[in-house]
């Protein structure tokens, strides 16, 4: 009789336990709720950006300290000293191994009344590209200084010869006597984000790519008997204000830069929301690279330009940064000068525009820089 009871039950409860895995899986783990769950995850996700936050931000200064061991003695013991941590960042951009496959093509390319040329580097699945001008005085017997021009993320070589936030600064450059090379670089946030994901997956890095290519650029373009090969200079805006800053401690053919709407409190900028700047989070992930605040905030990376000149340009109604916070990073970054005894080859040009370069005072710059014989120190 009890086997009779028992058996039908417990196939029932066989048959129910089978279900259940089932059941659950078709309606969601409710072994917690999703008010519960989202509660837990949001205080862990707290947690880890508490804890990168004050990493990044808290500890940076600590940290600093024991990455560099800067020897000011002169200005030949300050590059050797920074040469372990000039590594290190080119471990951050990671710059490839690309070899020229091909002859540089040339065709011409009118720029309103700037007569200039599209020049393209075959580097095997790449090419590098840019336009080239020269001043109606260059000469094989008058050999001039050139700079490279980079313009930004919204913009193209083309920019830098139009009105609106460049000014027309390559013009600029093209009257005061420089030859220009304005590489063109990926525009658009949405291709740097896409672009800068298949990098990170292969090691390397979107500025990194970009620096190789114009210094293969540089190798072919410096060879021109009309250019000056020892006098070389660097003038980014915005995005183009990254690549001078990254690329110039990697290049040393560079002798001189102007950074336009880009240096900052650099901490800030990638960490801390605020709203009295903008900040690179959650859009622009382009800007975010592995590595880059362990020891190379914006005042620690100048020491790796140093002693080559350097003008940084920036607008107190752009809003890229609070332009009270660049005035302190600004004055760390001198102190590497101070210290050299060369307090005149930095400088800082504070305006009352917005994210822009300001021609006349960089043009100054680069022709008391380049023009002379300090240039080539």
């Amino acid at each position: 009789m009890y086997k009779r009871f028992y058996k039908p039950l417990l196939c029932l409860l066989a048959t129910f336990l089978l279900i259940q895995p089932f059941k659950a899986a078709s309606q969601g783990n409710k072994l917690i709720s999703d008010e519960a769950e989202t509660v837990r995850t949001d205080a862990y996700e707290k947690q880890l950006e508490n804890y990168l936050q004050h990493y990044l931000v808290d500890e940076y200064e600590a940290r600093s300290a024991k990455a560099w061991n800067r020897d000011y003695s002169s200005p030949e013991a300050l590059i050797r000293s920074v040469e372990p941590n000039r590594r290190r960042w080119e471990a951050v951009l990671s710059p490839p191994m690309l070899a020229k496959t091909g002859p540089l093509a040339r065709k011409p390319y009118p720029l309103g009344d700037v007569q200039g040329e599209w020049i393209e580097l075959p580097l095997g699945l790449l090419t590098a590209q840019a336009v080239l001008a020269f001043p109606a005085k260059a000469s094989k017997q008058k050999p001039v200084p050139l700079i490279i021009v980079q313009h930004g993320i919204g913009s193209s070589p083309e920019t830098s010869f139009s009105p609106g936030g460049y000014h027309e600064y390559a013009k600029g450059l093209l009257k005061a006597g420089f030859a220009v090379l304005v590489p063109m670089n990926l525009r658009s946030v949405e291709r740097r984000n896409n672009i800068e994901r298949y990098a990170r997956l292969a090691g390397t890095s979107l500025p990194g790519i970009e620096l190789v290519r114009v210094q293969h650029l540089l190798d072919v373009v410096l060879a021109d008997p009309r250019v000056d090969a020892e006098r070389v200079g660097m003038w980014g805006v915005s995005l183009g204000g990254m690549a001078t800053m990254f690329w110039m401690p990697l290049e040393p053919r560079i002798k001189a830069g102007v950074v336009s709407g880009w240096f900052n409190e650099r901490r800030n900028k990638m960490v801390i929301k605020d709203s009295r700047y903008s900040s690179f989070a959650p859009t622009e992930e382009h800007a975010f690279f592995n590595g880059w605040l362990t020891e190379f905030t914006d005042y620690d990376a100048v020491s790796m330009i140093a002693p080559r000149p350097l003008m940084i340009q920036h607008g107190k109604k752009d809003g890229i940064a609070h332009w009270p916070q660049l005035i302190e990073e600004y004055d760390k970054a001198k102190v590497h000068y101070q210290k050299l005894n060369m307090p005149e080859k930095i400088e800082l040009t504070l305006h009352e525009g917005g994210h822009e370069a300001v021609v006349d005072d960089g043009v100054k710059f680069m022709a008391r820089w380049l023009n002379t014989a300090s240039a080539k120190k």
